[in-house]
């Protein structure tokens, strides 16, 4: 029976490419995430992402629909991004500012842009769309071959908890008069894979957006970053620079040529 539920598992997600995300997501983005966000870290964010960035060049992995690259480029800093899904970027170009941003669509793994940056990052997990341990030492390696001399490199990222991921669950997330949204995830230990879905039930039916995930620990990345030719900075436990310790649940993570 653990076979045949792992290989169930397995098919549930298959076909799920880079663009996947985005083209299921675009829609509802902004509403689940942007605006709670923008409220909470987006300006502390963009406050430490300018001050690494020193004036110079900037390039966003994962762009999305702007959140971060967007009061970015407010600032007066050259920003650039990558994201695989044209659905995503389709609601940048709607923002103000979004039309005069220059961004590449492909799979961030392979950074596909020309030029080097002195300021290359990934924000919200973003790091973790990345499925496979291969795709993040390969964004790595491509990352440091980016960088110029000074540049740096910045990842936020969760601190994975294998007992509260369990084997995977269904929690309710948001319970409205019109709606109820609930995760569900399905966690493989092995390949430290985490495959959510949300399930939006309405009165007209029923809505999926799958979100599947490769955590790592940041002991992990620093590895990953050492084969790349990097090495840690900083870390910190959020974008306010409070001290990373044992009990931390997040992280932000700068890396720099060794």
């Amino acid at each position: 029976m653990r076979d045949q539920g792992h290989t169930a598992g397995r098919r549930i997600v298959e076909g799920y490419g880079p663009e996947t995300f985005g083209q299921r997501m675009a829609e509802v983005y902004d509403a689940w995430y942007g605006t709670r966000l923008a409220d909470r870290t987006t300006e502390a964010a963009v406050d430490v992402l300018a001050e690494l960035a020193a004036g110079g060049t900037v390039l966003e992995l994962g762009i999305g629909t702007g959140r971060v690259a967007l009061p970015l480029a407010r600032r007066g800093l050259a920003v650039r991004g990558i994201d695989a899904s044209p659905a995503m970027v389709d609601k940048l170009r709607e923002k103000p500012g979004g039309k005069a941003l220059s961004v590449a669509i492909g799979n961030f793994t392979d950074v596909t842009v020309p030029g080097q940056f002195d300021l290359i990052y990934l924000v919200f997990n973003t790091l973790f769309n990345l499925t496979s341990q291969d795709e993040q030492v390969r964004c790595f390696g491509n990352v440091a071959k980016h960088l110029t001399a000074r540049g740096v490199f910045v990842i936020e990222a969760f601190v994975p908890d294998v007992a509260e991921l369990g084997t995977g669950s269904m929690r309710p997330v948001d319970v409205t008069a019109d709606a109820v949204t609930l995760e569900v995830s399905r966690h493989d230990r092995v390949s430290q894979r985490v495959d959510y879905q949300y399930v939006v039930l309405r009165g007209g039916g029923v809505e999926l957006y799958g979100v599947p995930q490769r955590y790592a620990w940041p002991s992990e990345l620093d590895l990953m970053a050492r084969t790349a030719g990097l090495a840690l900075r900083h870390r910190w436990a959020d974008w306010n620079r409070a001290p990373f310790t044992a009990e931390s649940r997040q992280h932000v993570s700068v890396y720099a040529r060794r």
